[in-house]
């Protein structure tokens, strides 16, 4: 399959993707080290909802566009809030129209003392990231196969950090990579935090995936599933985050927010699903 992020910004996967993401970084902005933030397939940092790409597929309205400006209940409320504070301070006229990419996310939730790299391997993608972020001196864009981010950039000079695994599945065999790389990131750097990304389509690579990733008995390894339709093989149905190292609370909180997002999303056969070691 191809996932250009252009055309599904904002979508229901994005809103459970961003607002773990969120969620995990608020929480790591509790404590005074610096974090580095490793994300090896970044985009382009920012999204214009208002472009061909994002009306030609409007899956946005059905994400983000549904909880924009919503009054939420307090255990949904206490998991988007982060995200939304995010999405917030990119439309502060109140009028949706630009939407943030993970690179986003995390250097507007990080601080002066913590730092990103941001991998995308997209020649135009990445000088548009790197012009995007070409006055923060935080922030290292490098044109690079995020593939290979882990072995090349793990472990960071600081002793915290938070690791984004999110590719694009253009090609046969992501799902085998995504496993490897975890194992490698791991094996380089066991007390970072990791997020990875996969989409939820084939329902018999989905299996097999979740095979692999237990095959690795990494400890604190958190699965979070996320499908908004049936599970056909035909078409994009939801998708899934892997993280490991992640805050305690958050388990927690997404299992509490959990029936009351779809209920926000309007969509009555979401599922969010948790499996593994949540502690």
């Amino acid at each position: 399959m191809n996932y250009r992020h252009a055309f599904h910004a904002g979508n229901p996967a994005d809103v459970v993707k961003h607002a773990v993401l969120a969620s995990i970084l608020a929480h790591m902005m509790q404590k005074e080290p610096p974090i580095r933030v490793l994300d090896t397939h970044a985009g382009i940092g920012r999204y214009d909802l208002t472009s061909d790409a994002a009306e030609r597929t409007g899956e946005w309205v059905e994400g983000i566009g549904r909880l924009w400006g919503k009054d939420l209940p307090g255990p949904l409320a206490e998991f988007l809030d982060p995200y939304l504070d995010v999405v917030a301070r990119l439309n502060p006229d109140g009028r949706l129209t630009r939407y943030p990419g993970s690179p986003e996310i995390a250097r507007l939730m990080t601080r002066p003392t913590d730092g990103l790299t941001f991998c995308e391997l997209h020649p135009e993608d990445s000088r548009t990231l790197a012009a995007l972020y070409a006055r923060d001196k935080r922030a290292k864009v490098i044109e690079i196969d995020g593939w290979l981010a882990p072995k090349a950039f793990l472990p960071p000079k600081e002793t915290r950090g938070l690791i984004l695994i999110d590719p694009p599945f253009e090609r046969r065999g992501d799902y085998d990579r995504l496993a490897e790389a975890l194992a490698q990131g791991v094996r380089r750097f066991a007390t970072g935090v990791f997020v990875l990304w996969y989409p939820v389509k084939d329902p018999v690579e989905v299996k097999r995936f979740h095979r692999m990733i237990a095959d690795l008995a990494i400890p604190k390894c958190l699965t979070i599933e996320a499908t908004w339709r049936v599970v056909d093989g035909q078409r994009l149905s939801g998708a899934g985050l892997v993280t490991v190292n992640a805050p305690y609370t958050l388990a927690p909180t997404i299992r509490a927010a959990g029936q009351l997002l779809w209920n926000a999303l309007n969509v009555p056969a979401g599922r969010l699903l948790l499996s593994g070691d949540a502690s």
